[in-house]
């Protein structure tokens, strides 16, 4: 069955983007990106590298883990902003939301129905795992069904922001196991946590 991997970028003290919820990437964000670091993601995961970074790197390469993106709104419209109406032209990509009814570009599937319910369908079906980006909030929805964790753990701490599981996160501990990493030199940790034993989501 298809994995549902929450695979992101995260603080040292637990944030994946500043108050603002703007891009902390970005032309004017504060997010370290040296050159081990893009040079590991063009490598292990081509296949989260928006559209446009993809053709300026010369990446051709259609990666291995992911087929199917999921997108919370309020993530989806920091592309929107920047001009980007599908920043992932090579994945399925859904964006979740009920409050827009349309969207610029027609291969982005908007999805009002319940993440949960939508995610366990999907997880049925064939094709390679389900790479949820974000943001916090969806995540947080969809945090009992979250098989993997893929944590990009950066040198940065910020004091304040938007916490791995959003705003809204309930309290409900789960166990996880570190089935594989990566230390880069310049200090970032890549983190994969499956669930423990015992910890499986619903089916």
């Amino acid at each position: 069955m298809r994995k549902l991997v929450y695979y992101i970028a995260s603080s040292v003290d637990g944030f994946i983007a500043g108050p603002d919820g703007a891009d902390p990437s970005g032309p004017d964000g504060f997010w370290p990106i040296p050159d081990d670091y893009a040079r590991h993601i063009i490598a292990v995961y081509p296949e989260t590298l928006p559209g446009p970074a993809r053709q300026a790197l010369g990446v051709t390469d259609p990666g291995t883990r992911f087929d199917t993106i999921l997108e919370g709104r309020n993530s989806y419209e920091i592309g929107l902003k920047a001009g980007i109406a599908d920043a992932y032209p090579h994945l399925r990509h859904l964006v979740f939301s009920r409050t827009l009814t349309e969207c610029p570009a027609p291969a982005v599937e908007l999805v009002a129905d319940d993440p949960v319910t939508t995610v366990r369908e999907l997880k049925k079906q064939d094709g390679k795992d389900i790479w949820l980006v974000g943001g916090g909030a969806l995540a947080g929805a969809l945090y009992p069904e979250i098989d993997r964790l893929i944590v990009k753990l950066a040198p940065l701490t910020m004091g304040i922001g938007i916490p791995l599981f959003g705003r809204e996160a309930v309290f409900e501990p789960h166990v996880w196991q570190l089935t594989d990493h990566t230390a880069l030199d310049s200090g970032t940790l890549i983190l994969t946590y499956d669930r423990a034993p015992g910890e499986q989501g619903p089916a």
